[in-house]
């Protein structure tokens, strides 16, 4: 069965002109092999075929109340969605205390990993749900390009345009000194903005469609912050998996 969706051998977002940036189209893997300064990416547009993409979306939301494809998710309080009962993704409404007040992540999130596989980020401290077979089908596929086995995911779904994921670095001690991070994309196209540490202005804008794979690599880690970005045009929901390797 052919995993990959159509391919252009001509990248779809612009570099930074400048040493340390690069690209070049990679046969084996059918994407780009990116360097920046400081780090490394494979880029694979659309490597999730349509009927796959399109049934993982569905995956993520089947449920026994809703019509998944009509439901106004952001219409429902906290308590609402807390009843919801997903078939397969057992997503939840997290909360993160600034300034003495509890604020809901504007996000939804699911950890998935090997049994014991906690991660702490943001002051939440998530414990793992067993994995399942849509879940294990992913990241066989993503493990054949990122080269290395994953042993967790976090999933996070982004409603609408007003979700969003501020500027961070996925380093928190468990992941490793230079981790490897795996992240697939289903649902609406996002921008997944990368901007070096030291300083902000080197900026690169990757267009995250439905279907793509992007892997961070090397000391990316501790030179580059990764955010999502509010989009008000956006309406529809974006789903992000980014498999990780805990405690190795």
């Amino acid at each position: 069965m052919d995993l990959f969706g159509n391919h252009s051998d001509e990248l779809n977002f612009e570099l930074p002109v400048g040493a340390g940036f690069g690209a070049c189209w990679n046969e084996a893997k059918r994407g780009f092999d990116v360097t920046v300064p400081d780090g490394e990416l494979f880029y694979s547009r659309c490597f999730f075929d349509q009927r796959v993409s399109d049934r993982s979306v569905a995956y993520f939301l089947e449920n026994e109340e809703f019509d998944w494809r009509a439901a106004d998710w952001r219409g429902l309080s906290p308590e609402q969605f807390a009843a919801v009962q997903f078939r397969n993704i057992r997503w939840k409404q997290e909360f993160i205390r600034m300034f003495g007040k509890s604020h809901p992540l504007p996000r939804l999130t699911s950890w998935y990993g090997d049994s014991q596989k906690s991660y702490t980020y943001s002051g939440i401290t998530s414990f793992p749900h067993e994995w399942n077979k849509g879940l294990l089908y992913i990241r066989e596929r993503v493990e054949a390009v990122a080269g290395v086995p994953f042993n967790s995911v976090l999933l996070n779904w982004y409603r609408d345009g007003e979700d969003k994921i501020d500027w961070h670095a996925d380093d928190e001690p468990e992941l490793g000194t230079n981790p490897i991070i795996g992240s697939v994309n289903f649902g609406e196209t996002r921008d997944f903005v990368i901007r070096r540490i030291d300083d902000p202005h080197v900026k690169v804008t990757i267009p995250l469609e439905h279907g793509t794979v992007l892997i961070m690599a090397g000391p990316m880690q501790h030179h580059w912050h990764h955010a999502v970005p509010k989009r008000a045009k956006v309406r529809g929901s974006r789903f992000n998996l980014t498999f990780r390797r805990i405690g190795l």
